[in-house]
């Protein structure tokens, strides 16, 4: 089954996540999707200067998280380009896809056009479409991260009003029942063990246990 990794737009505005692209360039079974990042911040100053609406500038903005996935893939040309859910299927069996989200969500009906709706929830609405196993949020280091409470809709909640999430997350998270989690960039551990698949994980156990057995 496949792990959505959104990487977060925090992440753009900085130094180039090369480190972090290639690490997930190394696995198999995972979508990347681009948040919009400084180029999302552009939309954002200038709907105001020209007065646009919230349709164009979410329009505008999706076309941002498009060029950010071509600035990923020129970073890390291991990861492999999908636009569609059968391009995204077939290049997350062989190793990691990185999503074009524009083809497949401008103008859909049921995504909102409004800045309600960000990278996060396009992210968790591609996690639904593909029946994925778990989205992962990939944050900053300083990003606003609570521990768990075990009550998803009170931790999704807590997301969005200390503005981890964007407003529509919660309302988007209704459709998906994979696991959902956040963790900063910084925890090469935490990454690993989220980027392990039920499926994997259990195949490392049963490694770990025929390795453990007497010959």
């Amino acid at each position: 089954m496949t792990i959505i990794v959104k990487i977060g737009g925090s992440l753009t505005r900085g130094a180039a996540p090369r480190r972090l692209l290639a690490r997930l360039a190394a696995e198999q079974g995972l979508v990347v999707v681009p948040g919009g990042g400084a180029l999302a911040d552009q939309v954002r100053a200038v709907q105001p200067q020209w007065g646009l609406s919230d349709g164009a500038a979410h329009r505008m903005a999706l076309l941002a998280m498009e060029q950010m996935a071509h600035a990923m893939l020129d970073l890390e040309p291991g990861l492999l380009p999908a636009r569609t859910p059968a391009e995204l299927a077939a290049a997350a069996a062989k190793g990691a896809a990185l999503w074009f989200p524009a083809a497949m969500t401008l103008g859909r009906a049921g995504i909102p056009e409004s800045w309600d709706v960000t990278s996060d929830s396009l992210a968790l609405w591609l996690a639904a479409e593909l029946g994925a196993e778990r989205l992962v949020l990939v944050k900053a280091p300083d990003a606003p991260l609570l521990p768990s409470s075990g009550d998803r809709a009170a931790d999704i909640a807590a997301w969005s009003a200390t503005g981890l999430v964007d407003a529509a997350f919660a309302t988007m998270a209704v459709r998906f029942t994979g696991d959902i989690l956040p963790l900063p960039a910084d925890d090469g551990d935490r990454l690993d063990a989220a980027l392990r698949t039920r499926a994997r994980a259990a195949a490392i156990n049963e490694e770990t246990k025929e390795g453990s057995r007497p010959s």
